[in-house]
């Protein structure tokens, strides 16, 4: 038996938290597994029950769990609080709390979504690749200030801080294509040239990897120009949070992107973008990121591959097969809410021979 915390969240949070719930239910009878799920009110919706985004009802039932599923945090409706009760403050809280340092997005190119994605096809014929995204330093956890008319964020790393992040992204490289692309902006900052050492010593442990050093600004460019260079990337929190929002665009939405985040004994699990509180209670919005989101614990949490995999491929099916939520659809495609994309799904994975009725 595997404990799951659910964590729905706000905004249509609820809506794709549900969605990946019923491709996990398939999951249990196709693979003969047993989950046991928890849900907990957090972010917008933990403040208007509890007068706190993080109450302490959920945060005993995430200590009792085994992995946490997220929906999404936050909406228009919380900005004008105070920043340690914005929703916000409670999934920094969160990945503190579990030490969860290491967030891994992975980025696809469904060839079937080229219509959706701004780049030539023929810059992403074989673009699959993973970023691995410093979670609990820098400029978001570092000393924060204002006085009078100014205001500061501090950036702040120490070596030990940056070595296992590294060292992920470098034992993920070694069983990939055996290239790692860091990404800093050592020519400015000396947290980023203090970066740059780390990954230069650990490369020594990694012979078999090439090592590309690449300024932040410029992987922006070349994420653009030639996405194709890239499969493992390292780098810090701030880089990677607008980096991997940029890669996005490859997988043709935000709603394809998924992430884990690594590091404790209980992994976090969620969709990259936010809660869209204009699409919430429409069953409009995509709920394949949330998906895939799982195909990721499947994969680190519980070790169940196979499992993983038959996620994934469930979901290329349904692509392929025409269906597709508003936000990636096309010309001709059968336009489908959020509970039958995962119904879709889901049928996916009880019938083997690939044929989706």
């Amino acid at each position: 038996m595997f404990k799951i915390a659910v964590l729905p969240g706000d905004g249509i949070g609820p809506e794709i938290t549900r969605a990946a719930q019923i491709v996990l239910k398939k999951v249990e009878q196709a693979f003969n597994l047993k989950f046991a799920l928890k849900e907990g009110v957090f972010g917008g919706a933990g403040y208007d029950a509890y007068g706190t985004p993080f109450p302490e009802e959920t945060e005993k039932m995430v200590e009792e769990s085994q992995a946490v599923l997220l929906g999404a945090v936050g909406g228009p409706r919380w900005d004008d609080l105070p920043r340690e009760l914005r929703p916000e403050s409670a999934l920094l809280a969160l990945r503190k709390k579990l030490g969860l340092y290491c967030n891994l997005r992975p980025v696809k190119y469904f060839k079937v979504l080229a219509e959706k994605v701004a780049w030539k096809p023929e810059l992403l014929s074989e673009v699959d690749l993973i970023i691995f995204r410093e979670l609990t330093g820098g400029a978001y956890f570092g000393t924060k200030g204002r006085k009078e008319k100014e205001a500061f964020d501090t950036i702040q790393y120490s070596w030990e801080e940056v070595e296992r992040l590294v060292r992920r992204g470098f034992t993920t490289a070694s069983k990939r294509k055996k290239i790692l692309h860091s990404i800093d902006k050592a020519n400015v900052l000396e947290t980023s040239r203090l970066w740059r050492e780390v990954v230069n010593q650990v490369a020594k442990e990694y012979p078999e990897v090439k090592v590309e050093h690449m300024y932040v600004d410029n992987a922006a460019l070349q994420l653009v120009v030639n996405p194709q260079q890239f499969d493992v990337i390292v780098t810090e929190n701030m880089f990677g949070d607008i980096l991997s929002d940029l890669a996005a665009a490859i997988g043709g939405s935000l709603g394809m992107l998924p992430s884990a985040s690594l590091g404790g004994k209980i992994s976090l699990y969620e969709p990259a973008h936010g809660s869209a509180p204009d699409l919430a209670g429409q069953n409009k919005a995509n709920p394949i990121a949330t998906i895939l989101s799982l195909a990721l614990m499947l994969r680190y949490s519980c070790q169940e591959e196979e499992a993983a995999l038959a996620v994934e491929k469930a979901v290329e099916q349904v692509l392929e097969a025409g269906y597709a939520t508003g936000d990636i659809a096309r010309k001709n495609s059968k336009v489908v809410g959020t509970q039958e994309m995962a119904e879709l799904i889901a049928q996916r994975i009880n019938n083997p021979s690939g044929k989706i009725t």
